[in-house]
C-alpha cells in the first residue's frame, strides 16, 4: 500500500467507522456465535501472496462483525463503560502514525512531556492535593498505565520496596528475603481501598482508613477506576475526600471520560517511591538530559519498557470537550441511571439492591437466586440488550450500567419494557 492508496483507503475507513457508529444500534448487541466459530471462516495458514484491501475489508463484515459484542451500542448495559469519542479516535490515528516508543524523554520528548502535563490537567480537574501534581517543583506526579489492575500492582510493588527499605534502615542486618517473608498486605474482600467497586459501585470510607494507614506507615492505594471520572463534577467531588491520606490513586479515563482504551491514569505522592522500585538504566537508554532534574523517564514508572503516545488522546478530548462538556457527559449518564432506578422502584416485583450514586443500578426480582439467574439468561439469550450479574451478600443481582456515549432516555425506556416483558413470560412458566 503506497501513500496514494493509503489516502484513499484511510478516507474509506473513516467513512466505515462513522457508518458503524451511526448505525450501531441496528446491530444485535450480543453475538449469536458458538466458541470456535471463527476458525473455519478463514484459512488455516497466512497467505503466501499479498491479498487486496477489498478482500480484507469484505471479511470484516463476514468474519469479524458476527463475533463482536457491540460495547458502544446504546443497548449495552454490561460491565462498565468503555469510553470512546471521535476526538480520541483521531488522536489514536496520529499516535499510530507517529509510532514512537516513549520509554525515555530522549526517545520522544513530546510523548513524555505532554503526559506529565495532561496528568496535571486532570489532577487539577479532580482537585487533587498539590502533592500529587508534578508542576515544576512537586515531588509527586502522574503516569498513564494500561489498566487499573496494572496501577494496583505497581502500587503494591512500590509499597513492598519502600517497606523493605524502612526495615533495613532500622535493622541493616535483615536480609531482603527475610523481610519480604513477613510483609502483610491489607485488603477487603474486593481488593484495595476503592471508590466505586465493580459489583455495586460502593465507596470505602477513606477518611477513616487513611489516618490509620498513615499512622502505621502503611501505603494506601485508592482505586477509583470507574467512578473517579465523576469527581470532576463538584457535586461528586466530596466522595474523594480523604485522598490527602493516600500514597497513590488511580482512575480510568478509558471508562467514563471519553478517552479510548487504554488510558488508566495513576498519581503518586512521592515519585521517588515508584522510581526507586523500578529504576533501570542500561547504557543504551541513558541520555545527557536525564540528570537535569526536569526530565521524567516513564520506563521507571511502569512494568513494560515500551509505551505508546497515549496522552495525545487526553489532549484532544480535554480540548475539544472542555471541562464543561466532560461534566455534562457524566451528569447525563447519572441521570439516565436514576431514570432506570425509578422505573425499577415503580414495579413491586423488583427491588433495588444498592444505592444508585453513579451510572450503575443493581436490581433483582424479589425471589430466589435461581429466578434471577433465569431472568438474566432470558435477557442475554434475547440479545436485544446485554447485562451481567454480580453477587451481593450471597444474592444473585443484575447490574444495569449506562455505558454508551449515545444512550438516550428512549433507550432506557425500551430496555425496561423488554426486561418487564421477559419477566412476565418468565413468571408465567410453570416452574416459577
Amino acid at each position: 500500500m503506497d501513500v496514494a492508496e493509503f489516502r484513499r483507503r484511510g478516507k474509506e475507513m473513516v467513512d466505515y467507522v462513522a457508518d458503524y457508529m451511526e448505525t450501531i444500534e441496528q446491530r444485535q448487541v450480543y453475538p449469536d456465535v458458538e466458541p470456535g466459530y471463527l476458525r473455519h471462516l478463514i484459512p488455516t495458514e497466512a497467505p503466501l501472496e499479498p491479498e487486496t484491501y477489498e478482500d480484507v475489508i469484505k471479511d470484516v463484515e463476514r468474519v469479524i462483525m458476527p463475533g463482536i459484542t457491540h460495547w458502544h451500542s446504546p443497548y449495552f448495559y454490561a460491565y462498565f463503560p468503555a469510553a470512546t469519542s471521535f476526538p480520541a479516535m483521531l488522536a489514536d490515528m496520529l499516535c499510530g502514525a507517529i509510532g514512537c516508543i516513549g520509554f525515555s524523554w530522549a526517545a520522544s520528548p513530546a510523548c513524555t512531556e505532554l503526559e506529565t502535563v495532561m496528568l496535571d490537567w486532570l489532577g487539577k480537574m479532580l482537585q487533587l492535593p498539590d502533592d500529587f501534581l508534578a508542576g515544576t517543583h512537586g515531588h509527586g506526579g502522574g503516569v498513564i498505565q494500561s489498566t487499573a489492575s496494572e496501577a494496583t500492582l505497581m502500587s503494591l510493588l512500590a509499597a513492598r520496596c519502600k517497606a523493605v527499605r524502612l526495615v533495613q534502615a532500622s535493622d541493616p542486618q535483615s536480609s531482603e528475603a527475610d523481610i519480604m517473608s513477613k510483609l502483610v498486605a491489607y485488603t477487603s474482600d474486593q481488593l484495595c481501598a476503592t471508590l466505586g467497586t465493580t459489583p455495586s459501585c460502593a465507596f470505602d470510607h477513606i477518611t477513616e482508613l487513611g489516618p490509620m494507614c498513615n499512622a502505621e506507615k502503611i501505603w494506601m492505594h485508592i482505586d477509583a477506576a470507574y467512578a473517579g471520572s465523576a469527581f470532576i463534577c463538584p457535586e461528586f467531588r466530596p466522595l474523594l475526600n480523604g485522598i490527602e491520606f493516600a500514597d497513590s490513586f488511580n482512575l480510568n479515563p478509558h471508562k467514563w471520560l471519553l478517552v479510548n482504551f487504554d488510558c488508566s491514569t495513576m498519581w503518586v505522592k512521592k515519585r521517588s517511591d515508584i522510581i526507586g522500585a523500578f529504576k533501570m538504566d542500561p547504557l543504551y537508554l541513558t541520555h545527557e538530559n536525564q540528570e537535569s532534574g526536569l526530565v521524567t523517564d516513564y520506563r521507571h514508572w511502569q512494568i513494560p519498557l515500551g509505551r505508546r503516545f497515549r496522552s495525545l488522546k487526553m489532549w484532544f478530548v480535554f480540548r475539544m470537550y472542555g471541562l464543561k462538556g466532560l461534566q455534562a457527559h457524566i451528569r447525563k449518564q447519572v441521570g439516565l441511571a436514576k431514570e432506570f432506578e425509578s422505573l425499577v422502584r415503580a414495579d413491586k416485583r423488583f427491588e433495588i439492591c444498592a444505592e444508585v450514586i453513579m451510572g450503575l443500578v443493581c436490581f433483582r426480582l424479589k425471589g430466589s437466586n435461581e429466578l434471577n439467574e433465569a431472568l438474566l439468561k432470558k435477557i442475554n439469550h434475547g440479545r436485544r440488550i446485554h447485562l451481567v450479574p454480580c453477587q451481593l451478600s450471597g444474592r444473585f443481582v443484575l447490574r444495569f450500567a449506562v455505558c454508551a456515549r449515545t444512550t438516550e432516555s428512549h433507550h432506557i425506556q425500551e430496555a425496561w419494557r423488554h426486561i418487564t416483558q421477559l419477566t412476565f413470560e418468565l413468571l408465567q412458566e410453570p416452574a416459577h
